[in-house]
């Protein structure tokens, strides 16, 4: 046809002419095709399998199969301190910088002790006055000299005095301020020269060597998760770190808000490389069967009448598709449980699966 529009004459028999001979061409490449499928059939084998669609199966088998499911949560300090004096006074002094590390009982901060060191030393003169008239007293008691009632006084006034260096010595200890922990001073509040009073944040501790995970987890979780389970532990911020820890502790109120409850785990950090509130993941076993066929969940597929898949069945000389339904179970990680309609032994189509239909002559290849 193409020809006929770039032919430049036109005379209806030169026209005709060039139709006649395009069809006499078609009958001539129709004749080819149909030698060249003759011989492609006659070089098939008997059962006619290089006809069909290329497959693999896989048998199916009875396997053990886990489910999990994660929960986030986030990494706490097990030992974590502010620190407020316990009487108010000017800081003088501050022996720790931010992110030192510190031992339980060193000394971090000294408020201002003048006044309570002038009362101690007023009452320590006061005290030794009184003891050395106590003594006077106790030995003149001892051979009946002077009355009792001397005697109780100087006596009481030891005790008294006593009493009250106690006290001060008491204030002053609290006028030193020590660590509770061990860790590392985060951050100091205050600067030397501010006035520090109970309840004010003086600085803050963190103890990095022992830490734990607390993440939130829906109450319909409450009847598969008890306190000793192994779960694992990661960090998306340390992919390659994974503990395999017990849990330590179960919430035993399930919040109102959110239908959740707590679940702790806890973790040693020898390394120091954790931080608290570091975004953490903990990954749950909920379930377990070792009585199911297990086949890959990508084979599965589902039409009208449920859920089905494809096994190889032998049809006279030829192994051909067939469509079988299926109760599914649980699926994890791209695996899915069989609860019926499959029998171990039986091969499944595991690759070319969505090219076949119920009957397609299939090509099992290796």
């Amino acid at each position: 046809m193409i020809s006929c529009g770039t032919d430049h004459t036109n005379d209806p028999q030169s026209v005709k002419k060039k139709i006649r001979e395009y069809r006499e061409e078609i009958a001539v490449l129709n004749d080819k095709i149909t030698e060249l499928e003759d011989q492609l059939g006659a070089t098939s084998n008997s059962s006619g399998q290089e006809n069909g669609m290329k497959v693999r199966v896989e048998e199916a088998q009875i396997q053990p199969f886990s489910e999990y499911f994660e929960a986030t949560g986030e990494l706490e300090a097990e030992d974590e301190a502010f620190i407020s004096p316990e009487v108010s006074g000017q800081i003088t002094e501050i022996y720790v910088v931010e992110g030192q590390n510190v031992k339980k009982g060193q000394l971090l901060a000294r408020l201002n002790t003048s006044l309570i060191e002038k009362n101690i030393n007023e009452v320590k003169t006061q005290l030794a006055y009184a003891e050395t008239m106590y003594n006077k007293q106790n030995e003149l008691w001892d051979k009946n000299i002077g009355s009792e009632r001397q005697y109780l006084d100087a006596k009481n006034q030891v005790e008294s005095l006593q009493g009250k260096l106690e006290t001060l010595q008491a204030q002053y200890k609290m006028s030193l301020i020590y660590s509770p922990i061990n860790g590392y001073i985060e951050t100091i509040f205050q600067k030397k020269g501010e006035l520090a009073t109970p309840g004010m944040q003086l600085m803050q501790i963190v103890g990095l060597d022992k830490m734990k995970v607390t993440a939130k987890i829906s109450e319909v979780y409450l009847p598969v998760v008890h306190e000793g389970d192994t779960v694992e532990v990661y960090f998306p911020s340390y992919p390659e770190l994974v503990f395999r820890k017990p849990i330590t502790r179960i919430g035993h109120v399930v919040d109102k808000q959110n239908r959740t409850f707590k679940v702790q785990v806890s973790i040693e950090n020898r390394e120091g490389i954790l931080k608290p509130n570091l975004l953490a993941s903990i990954v749950i076993n909920n379930y377990n069967s070792g009585n199911h066929i297990v086949v890959p969940s990508r084979i599965i597929r589902e039409d009208m009448k449920g859920s089905y898949l494809y096994v190889e069945q032998k049809d006279g000389d030829q192994w051909v598709a067939k469509k079988k339904y299926i109760t599914m179970g649980k699926s994890y990680r791209k695996k899915s449980e069989v609860l019926s309609g499959l029998e171990p032994g039986e091969k499944i189509i595991t690759d070319g699966y969505s090219n076949v239909t119920d009957g397609t002559v299939l090509q099992i290849v290796d």
